[in-house]
């Protein structure tokens, strides 16, 4: 059986260096960043980047599976927390935060781009134990009763954009507008809500469509 073929030292050299320039691009610029600003941050030509990236997408899946990983410790931390209530607050705060930091990855968890292979895998891995943080907050009592999964998505749709239109004149403004939304997410401040959530095939359709905007 024949495996792939190793790069060349310089070749593997070149692509080190993308990755970390693509890392750095994206986090501070999100995921419309020039490609040729990549090729000149890592010294080489956009014709050497194509070669070893010839797609944008291609980028993103050797990048963001790793840096999704923070996700699962975020969450196995907020459900280690004794204090529902903490440990949902402290999720979301740790996760806006590193939104806050990287901005491509803040582009990634609004699903402005289609989320695939890898990346996906990383993504859902972090996002499948909300539902039990959520849980738990709900059980204790603190976190209204009628908050679900798919208003988190909602929130974090909202709060991704926030983080993207102040990272210049205000990158901490998010933690004042969290403060508010988690103030209307406590059980005491609770009222009935006429609009029900988002089923979950509709929040598919809605990244669907988000994602095949960009």
């Amino acid at each position: 059986m024949t495996g792939t073929r190793p790069l060349r030292a310089d070749a593997a050299r070149n692509r080190d260096k993308l990755l970390v320039a693509a890392t750095q691009v994206f986090g501070e610029r999100g995921i419309d960043a020039p490609l040729e600003e990549i090729a000149r941050r890592a010294g080489v030509s956009i014709g050497t980047l194509y070669n070893h990236f010839p797609t944008r997408q291609a980028f993103f899946d050797a990048i963001f599976p790793e840096r999704l990983a923070a996700l699962d410790r975020m969450a196995a931390q907020a459900l280690a927390d004794p204090d529902p209530w903490n440990g949902f607050v402290g999720f979301l705060h740790a996760l806006f935060a590193l939104q806050a930091q990287d901005h491509g990855l803040n582009d990634a968890l609004a699903r402005r781009f289609p989320v695939t292979g890898e990346a996906n895998d990383a993504c859902h891995s972090g996002l499948t134990q909300l539902d039990r943080i959520i849980e738990r907050a709900k059980e204790s009592g603190q976190l209204r009763d009628d908050f679900e999964p798919q208003d988190l998505a909602t929130l974090v749709w909202a709060m991704s954009q926030v983080i993207r239109e102040a990272m210049e004149a205000a990158p901490q403004a998010w933690r004042r507008c969290l403060a508010f939304f988690l103030d209307g997410m406590r059980a005491g401040a609770a009222h009935p809500i006429a609009e029900p959530p988002l089923t979950r095939v509709q929040l598919a359709e809605v990244t669907r469509a988000s994602a095949s905007r960009t």
